[in-house]
């Protein structure tokens, strides 16, 4: 007696009742291997860029808007700060790097930053064609943004003003691509870098030739200042957006950051603290779904229960036929057991197809709006648990009716036939 064969049977005999078990199991898989995907690889992301960072220096505001929008590149900043003020506050021995970031313009929907090529060695990146930028309007595209946008080193192009498409272009001064960069599983694969001086010299067209000769001298003082720890002369009247600072001692650092934000116009932030609590804020909803998709789960084994019972009750006569002929009731326990086992695993491989395709579905619109994406095809040890709790909610509500075989009196039902 193939008893697989005759489980499969039994499930097509019952086409709708089956269907509804299968699905229930699917949909409490699919949203809590969903939550699972999503939540590991936003946390990934986020230490990824996150790593090295030990402080944000900024504009009054969100500290949270202050790291998502230099770190992340994914919000809007809080304002622009004086460039000599923020780097005076960091002349200290406590600070190892100072990384300065000055934003506001983009192409095609991709953020461009000025920076130093320290903010390059920050996340190792490595050259798929071409070298670093050296003079203003120089610019190096991250490797998603060059494939997406079909960039080559020599091509030149104006930016858009603002963060998205749809701001005045500046056609006066064009950016000249002289690097690609190699995938970094980073911010930076979807970014574009310059030199600060580019964009100072951008949003100061009628001056640019001596303001971007100022901002050169400028930015080569903050590498020394960097190197060195020096004090640095700055040119007065130059902003940026944020500074990215590495402390020596972050136990100290703390010290330093709560100065700062006492007894200057700057604040700092964070990346650890606002990360974490952003993660905390996020976490109240997450486990709200997962104890939704642990219901769902659940009652589907209670339909797998029903559907069996009742399955059992409509074959009795069948059953007791079988055993007369000399089936045992323990063969016949597992057969309706495997039923309740091919629910199980149709429903959780079904199950991860759906995450999968939420997954890629969440990951084209992340994509388009925050230039983030996800990899669809990963697998987590987590869901290892999943199959196996999918197993045991499949099995337990499937051998609690199939005990009724060892009540079936085999006389007394062939009889009533």
């Amino acid at each position: 007696m193939n008893l697989l064969k005759i489980s499969t049977s039994n499930l097509k005999d019952k086409p709708l009742t089956s269907f509804l078990s299968i699905l229930l199991m699917a949909l409490g898989i699919a949203i809590i291997s969903l939550l699972l995907l999503a939540g590991k690889q936003i946390e990934e992301k986020f230490t990824r860029n996150v790593a090295g960072i030990d402080m944000v220096i900024g504009a009054k505001g969100s500290p949270l808007q202050l790291i998502l929008s230099s770190i992340y590149q994914i919000d809007a900043p809080t304002g622009n700060i004086p460039m000599e003020e923020a780097t005076r506050l960091t002349r200290s021995p406590l600070v190892k790097s100072v990384i300065p970031l000055s934003m506001g313009d983009n192409y095609q929907g991709y953020r461009i930053v000025g920076t130093n090529p320290k903010y390059l060695e920050h996340f190792q990146a490595e050259f798929e064609q071409g070298k670093v930028f050296e003079n203003a309007m120089e610019i190096v595209a991250g490797a998603k943004v060059a494939k997406n946008l079909g960039l080559k080193v020599g091509d030149s192009f104006a930016s858009q003003h603002g963060y998205d498409q749809e701001g005045h272009a500046h056609d006066a001064k064009k950016f000249k691509v002289v690097g690609i960069l190699k995938n970094t599983n980073s911010v930076l694969d979807q970014m574009m870098v310059t030199p600060l001086e580019s964009v100072w010299a951008v949003h100061d067209e009628e001056h640019h030739e001596e303001e971007a000769g100022k901002g050169a001298n400028a930015l080569k003082l903050l590498e020394e200042d960097n190197n060195a720890g020096a004090n640095m002369p700055v040119d007065e009247g130059k902003e940026i957006t944020s500074m990215l600072v590495k402390f020596r001692n972050p136990a100290m650092g703390m010290m330093m950051a709560r100065s700062i934000n006492l007894n200057s116009t700057l604040q700092t932030a964070t990346p650890a603290i606002e990360i974490n609590r952003l993660f905390a804020l996020m976490g109240f909803g997450i486990d709200a779904l997962k104890l939704i998709a642990l219901v769902i789960i659940i009652v589907s084994g209670l339909s797998v229960f029903v559907s069996l019972y009742n399955s059992l009750k409509e074959r009795k006569y069948e059953m007791a036929l079988m055993l007369s002929m000399g089936a045992s009731r323990t063969r016949l326990f597992f057969l309706l057991l495997l039923e309740g086992l091919i629910i199980s695993v149709l429903g959780f491989v079904i199950g991860i197809i759906l995450s999968r395709l939420g997954l890629w579905i969440m990951s084209e619109n992340i994509e388009q709006n925050f230039h983030y994406d996800f990899n669809v095809l990963s697998l987590l040890k987590e869901e290892f648990w999943l199959f196996l709790g999918a197993l045991f909610i499949g099995l337990l509500a499937a051998s609690i009716p199939s005990l009724g075989i060892y009540n079936i009196n085999i006389s007394k039902t062939l009889a009533d036939e």
